[in-house]
């Protein structure tokens, strides 16, 4: 099973996008929110990450950003 972490934050429209992508296309994921837990942004800062939406999985790099190009990868 393909475990897939989003962090995002409120009120961003990647994030929003990239969330949407996931649940159109039935891939289960794990969100994480930096303002809801700012523990999670500190967790991406020490791995050198400034913006989000950052999508971590087992199988590929992680996606920065709205990257349908790359999300496509995780479908399956």
């Amino acid at each position: 099973m393909n475990n897939v972490i989003v962090y995002s934050k409120n009120n961003c429209m990647q994030c929003k996008m990239t969330k949407r992508y996931l649940k159109e296309h039935n891939v289960s994921f794990e969100e994480r929110n930096i303002n809801q837990d700012p523990q999670y942004l500190d967790t991406l800062k020490q791995q050198g990450f400034k913006s989000v939406p950052v999508v971590m999985n087992s199988i590929s790099d992680p996606i920065v950003g709205f990257r349908p190009d790359s999300l496509k990868a995780l479908v399956g």
